[in-house]
Formats: C-alpha cells, structure tokens, sequence
C-alpha cells in the first residue's frame, strides 16, 4: 500500500527521478485497485467518476429492546448494550445511497461491505437512520416494543367509559302453588286438634300473632287477645291458607260473614262443590251473607246432595262431615293447581 513513509529499493540505475505529479485520475485508479471487486460493479463505477475521494465511517447496530424495567431505553445514554460496529463506505463524506445502504445492512453477515476501521465519536445521522431500519440479529432480544401502528388506541383523557351491561334483575320465582288436594290434607292432618283447659286453640293463638288480627279487631272491634279463645272455626281454614302460602287465595279472616265477602268481591264465589273449595253454611237454610254461622273445606261432593268437609270448631274439635247442600250458603273457590 502506498504511504508517505515508504522506503524506496535499492537500484543501481543512475537516471535522475523525475518527479511525477499525480492526477485525480491517478488517485481513482489507485482506489479501484485496492476496492473489492464487489464494488467494481457500474454503480460503484459511477459512484468513483462522480466523488473523487472515499473515505469509512462506523455505526454501532443496537438490537431493538424495550424501555427496562426503569423506564430507560437501551440507547438512550443510559445501561446501553453494546451492538456491533459496522463499517460504512461514504464518499466525499456523504453516505452511498439508500438501496446501498439497505443491501449493507442485511448482508453484513456475508461480509459485502468492509467491517473495521476508526470509530467515530458519534454514528453520522444517516447511519443512524440506517441502524433503525436494519432487522434484528438472530438471537437478539425479542422487541417488545409494539410498532406505533400496533398499539391500540387509548380512550381520550377525560372522555366517560362505557358503562358495562347491566345483568337483567333476577324474577323472584313464586311459591308453586298447592293443588286442591294438598290442602285437604293438610286440613285432615289436623283433625282431633281441640282447645286446651283455658279454651285456647292454636289456630286462635297463631290468629292474635298476625298483622291481619289487628285489622280485623279495627274493623270488628275488642281486642287482639280475644281470639285465642273465640269461636274458631273461620281461624282454622286461614291457618290452612297461611302453612300453605296460599293466603292471596284462601284468604284470612275471623268473621265467617265478611269471609264470604272476600270470595265475591274476588270473583270466586259459586254454588257448586268442589274438592278444596270453603263452603259456608247457615243452619236454618238461609242464603244471604248475614245468615252464615260456619265454614269448614270441601273434600267431596257425594253426589245424593250432600258433602263431605273436614271443619274446626265442630264438636269443639277439626272433624271430618258430612253435610246436607241444603245447608251450604255457597262456595269460595281458591286458584289451586290443576
């Protein structure tokens, strides 16, 4: 290589040296001398007629990563990981072109362009722009830095979240209701039930404990404490309505008379006898409301005009009955299950 302390070699030839200057020319084929054959080719060609000097300059290839865990990104000036140096052929200080460039980069491996030569203190801004775009190392860091593209949009600051759906309130299922038979058994269950030494039965005991007593006595009169020991037979087919949860249908009252009230002003009032049905009764055959003295729970019709009920307060006790139709004021008829 040509230097300006090369020694010259001995020679016995005594003609003086001429000095010789050299040309431009001169310089450019000395260069395409010492230039790979690589960069023989006619872009390079015209890339050497064009600029008449060449020189090297370096770029570090930093793998992409992202911010570490204290918000710093490698290359920021701060914990960065050395890359790897990577030679650049400039003329007349002006990097080769973009397509030059690229093809460097992801040819470094194959040693197209030179690697080595003097680091600068700082990466030409061009190389750094080239060191952005060249793809990652086999065995680099994974990016974890989504492109700006990739990230998803964040709501605008201030803007109201949308409200998640709300879940459709839960119906409250309703108790099933009790067929006709379950409340004649439950009536029967009873019979032999008869008040105790102080004349208190515990359908009238459980009776003075509702909100329903009190209303009753508002309207009635006396007091709540009385019905423990009063006539009891309309308290026993509302205790029956109420261990049911049937009371919307069945009712609840002390008083026969306005029991039967409550049937026909519900639109459940008939003259025929059904299994479950409150019948009222009027011992003299009277048909009006205010002849009314008893009710007790059909069990069956026996088709010879009479029935069959199992009633409270009857003998002074719950008795199953038989009862001639000529006594039944009429019927209430409770919405059982078929």
């Amino acid at each position: 290589m040509a230097g300006k302390h090369r020694k010259a070699a001995p020679t016995s030839d005594t003609t003086p040296i001429t000095p010789v200057r050299r040309t431009s020319a001169h310089h450019a084929a000395h260069a395409k001398k010492a230039r790979p054959a690589a960069e023989t080719s006619p872009a390079a060609k015209a890339g050497a007629a064009a600029v008449p000097a060449t020189r090297v300059i370096t770029a570090q290839v930093l793998p992409e990563t992202a911010p570490d865990a204290g918000g710093e990104t490698p290359g920021s000036g701060r914990h960065r990981k050395n890359g790897r140096t990577v030679a650049w052929r400039t003329t007349g200080g002006v990097l080769v072109g973009a397509a030059v460039l690229g093809a460097a980069v992801v040819s470094a491996q194959a040693s197209v362009l030179p690697f080595g030569g003097p680091s600068p203190a700082k990466p030409a801004a061009a190389a750094d722009l080239a060191v952005a775009q060249a793809p990652r190392q086999h065995g680099a860091a994974p990016d974890r830095t989504p492109a700006k593209a990739a990230v998803p949009r964040q709501a605008a600051k201030g803007a109201p979240k949308a409200a998640a759906p709300k879940a459709a309130p839960k119906e409250r299922s309703k108790p099933a209701k009790p067929t006709a038979a379950a409340a004649i058994d439950l009536a029967r269950s009873q019979i032999g039930e008869s008040p105790d030494g102080n004349g208190d039965t515990k359908f009238g005991d459980w009776y003075e404990t509702t909100e329903r007593a009190k209303e009753t006595v508002a309207r009635d009169g006396g007091s709540v404490q009385e019905y423990s020991d009063a006539e009891w037979c309309d308290m026993f087919i509302s205790w029956i309505g109420d261990k049911l949860g049937f009371t919307d249908q069945i009712g609840a009252d002390a008083w026969t008379v306005a029991h039967a009230q409550w049937f026909q002003d519900h639109g459940r009032w008939g003259d025929a006898a059904k299994p479950g049905a409150i019948v009222f009764f009027s011992w003299g055959g009277g048909k009006s409301n205010d002849d009314i003295q008893h009710v007790g729970m059909v069990i069956k019709d026996n088709g010879d005009g009479t029935i069959q009920t199992v009633e409270g307060n009857t003998g002074n006790s719950v008795q199953v009955k038989e009862r001639s139709t000529d006594t039944v004021v009429g019927y209430g008829y409770p919405d059982y299950a078929a």
